[in-house]
């Protein structure tokens, strides 16, 4: 027992004595896990560059910024305030954008939501490999194609004077459609394009955490009698609501944050009232027209609002029941 206690006491007393004893336990800590700390520098790098330095810009929507004067110019411009958010909130297009973003969101989350869902629990009770396989690759290959690439498959399909949906309509005697150009129908297309683009790579993360459940809960539900469908109520899903809650909290976030490149390849003017968006607003006003305070006014409006959203997210995740994201 005295020679356990000498030798424990040895050991304090080399690790106090050693440089790595006397530092601080952040110090310690860092040191310990080093090579972990070091795979994540480049993520941390990216992050830095291109997404903290740059909010120093955000100083321009309090400004009325010439570009003239270059990086200067975010010391030399007038100051002016909150006069751009006063013409954005004072326009017609607060309410259109608002209405717009809101929609769309609403309409990707109600459907599109679900969808990676639904099929992570079909190719969960897959049983043949191959055909799994093959399904599998078939569903995640859309989301490697670029939003221009589909755009132009999308614009080809529904096409007024070549497209095959527009000839089986003719055929049948109808008319043909404008489908892009047809405000009712834009914002399906949109969604639906996005749901054929993303279901397949979504689902990828549903398909991990199902896989963690412990399998000797389903062997136990099969000796109860449990059916497939009692299964997925009662072990599958339980097991997955946590990363559910977190994948719906983060796309609560982008509410405000819709796809703009998907948006941008298949709008037109004919449908800018039911499809114009946050992001492609400022794109046409800060880079097409030069309107930089604006602009950056405008983007910054929509940050503070997908922050709060996440918050409120959050909080309702944990009232719930749900760990949340913090």
């Amino acid at each position: 027992m005295k020679l356990g206690i000498s030798r424990l006491g040895a050991n304090l007393r080399r690790e106090t004595q050693s440089p790595l004893g006397r530092q601080s336990p952040l110090v310690r800590f860092f040191v310990k896990y080093k090579y972990l700390h070091l795979l994540i520098l480049p993520g941390l790098i990216y992050f830095i560059i291109f997404k903290y330095l740059p909010m120093y810009g955000v100083i321009i929507a309090f400004q009325n910024y010439k570009a003239v004067g270059g990086f200067r110019g975010t010391f030399t411009s007038e100051w002016v305030g909150l006069l751009q958010f006063k013409r954005f909130f004072q326009s017609v297009y607060f309410t259109r954008l608002t209405v717009n973003t809101i929609l769309i969101s609403l309409y990707r989350i109600i459907l599109g939501f679900p969808a990676p869902i639904i099929l992570a629990l079909l190719f969960n009770e897959l049983r043949l490999r191959r055909f799994k396989r093959v399904v599998q690759t078939v569903t995640y290959m859309p989301h490697f194609l670029s939003w221009v690439v589909i755009a132009g498959f999308v614009i080809t399909i529904l096409s007024p004077t070549s497209g095959p949906i527009n000839a089986v309509l003719e055929k049948l005697g109808f008319e043909p459609i404008f489908f892009l150009s047809n405000k009712r129908l834009f914002r399906g297309i949109l969604v639906l394009s996005d749901m054929w683009r993303n279901v397949g790579w979504q689902s990828i993360i549903y398909l991990a955490a199902i896989s963690g459940i412990n399998p000797e809960l389903y062997e136990a539900a099969t000796v109860d009698g449990a059916l497939k469908w009692q299964k997925i109520r009662h072990i599958t899903l339980p097991g997955i609501k946590e990363i559910i809650a977190i994948l719906l909290i983060l796309r609560v976030g982008r509410i405000l944050d819709e796809n703009f490149q998907q948006i941008l390849n298949l709008y037109n003017p004919a449908v800018y009232e039911v499809a114009d968006v946050y992001e492609t607003y400022v794109y046409r006003i800060g880079i097409l027209q030069a309107e930089f305070s604006f602009a950056a006014a405008v983007g910054f409006f929509k940050s503070i609002c997908a922050l709060v959203l996440i918050y409120l997210s959050n909080k309702a995740a944990k009232k719930l029941g749900t760990q949340g994201l913090w």
